[in-house]
């Protein structure tokens, strides 16, 4: 789960990082009405959208009067942005964060990821901040610095200082970086955190550290225990199938294919998507239906699936195990006679009372389309989809 920047940097004050002093607007009145109370001649307006490059899509103003202020509010709110991260679906603006301007002397970079390959957080920084880490990986690897640490001690003093002079930061400036350093951690691992990205990290004209932007992304599993990081999220920036699906405790991920999947298991549901595109196809999504199908969380998964107006056939692959491929066919009967599908359907079962199951679509006398093999299921969805697309075509 992510959240917004101004989220994010109200988090990280409670853990002592020093941050710029700002406020929240939601309209133009709004956003001068921060800048006076801020006080200055100078300050940034900037769009809350969950996406990095907000600059280049427009999303970032240095505004030097109230008026310029009200203008670069009035163009971003309500505005749908596009960057290289929300894809061409862009997100759209209903909140900017008005922020007082800063004497900028440097910019770093600084963050703490999850590295999945040594199941630990690593704490990376660099010198050259402000630009595309990707990029600065690719173009000039060695001028990022990695530091892992050890889950079972913590993030040390020593490690806070190495990263400290890894930013070419000076001596006199070395505590205030510890206290900086340890206190985005702290963040990070007490709100099960799973990245913490400040870019830039800046260095003023009097040599203080301020976080200029802030990313946070929170494991979604551990929000059950976390009710104050859950109440942050903003259901407008994310895939509504995928908050839709969230809401009924299902796994499903929105992709831009036209052939729907409901599967049970994620090691399957991969396998399947796979045979889709070998079959020549493009998968709709990922839905994990989970172990427990029962006839009202299949009939919740089927109206997920079409709820998406691209989808021109569904495919259900079912492999029983702890499930029964007699209950999931009641369940896809039950789904297909309430919902009164309008698509070709393709239902594959295996495993436990796979012969009851089979028998039990067969007697529905539904239109549905059968499959015993993985690679079958998929030839025969892509053929369906084919048949689909001509068929409207037509019409």
């Amino acid at each position: 789960m992510d959240i917004h920047e101004y989220q994010a940097k109200e988090i990280l004050a409670g853990y002592g990082v020093k941050i710029a002093e700002g406020g929240l607007a939601y309209s133009p009145e709004d956003a001068v009405q921060r800048a006076r109370e801020i006080g200055g001649n100078v300050w940034a307006v900037k769009a809350q959208i969950h996406s990095g490059a907000r600059g280049k899509a427009g999303g970032v103003k240095i505004c030097f009067s109230h008026e310029e202020v009200e203008a670069a509010a009035d163009g971003m709110l309500g505005k749908r942005m596009v960057t290289h991260q929300t894809g061409p679906a862009g997100k759209v603006c209903s909140r900017l964060y008005i922020e007082a301007g800063t004497d900028i002397a440097k910019e770093l970079y600084f963050s703490f990821l999850v590295d999945r390959a040594h199941e630990r957080i690593v704490m990376v920084g660099s010198a050259q901040g402000g630009m595309e880490i990707e990029d600065l990986a690719e173009n000039n690897p060695e001028a990022i610095k990695k530091i892992h640490i050890d889950p079972a001690v913590g993030l040390l003093d020593f490690q806070a200082r190495k990263m400290a002079f890894s930013l070419g930061l000076e001596a006199s400036q070395i505590s205030h970086a510890v206290k900086f350093i340890t206190g985005c951690y702290r963040a990070v691992r007490e709100l099960d955190g799973n990245m913490l990205e400040i870019n830039p990290l800046v260095v003023t004209k009097s040599g203080e550290l301020i976080a200029l932007d802030a990313k946070m992304g929170f494991d979604d599993n551990a929000l059950f225990r976390r009710q104050k990081v859950s109440e942050l999220r903003d259901k407008t920036q994310e895939d509504a199938r995928e908050m839709a699906a969230a809401d009924r405790g299902l796994s499903y991920v929105g992709l831009d294919g036209d052939i729907g999947c409901m599967i049970n298991g994620a090691g399957l549901a991969m396998a399947t998507m796979d045979m889709i595109k070998l079959a020549g196809g493009e998968p709709a999504n990922f839905l994990d239906v989970g172990g427990g199908a029962s006839p009202e969380r299949t009939e919740k998964a089927f109206r997920l699936v079409l709820a998406d107006e691209g989808v021109k056939a569904m495919l259900v692959n079912i492999f029983a195990g702890i499930n029964r491929c007699d209950w999931i066919a009641e369940g896809v009967v039950h789904a297909v006679k309430k919902i009164d599908m309008q698509i070709p359907l393709i239902v594959r079962l295996s495993g436990t009372n796979v012969e009851e199951g089979r028998k039990i679509i067969a007697d529905s006398g539904l239109p549905i389309i059968t499959a015993t093999t993985l690679a079958e299921a998929a030839e025969k969805a892509v053929q369906a989809r084919n048949e689909q697309v001509a068929k409207e075509g037509a019409a």
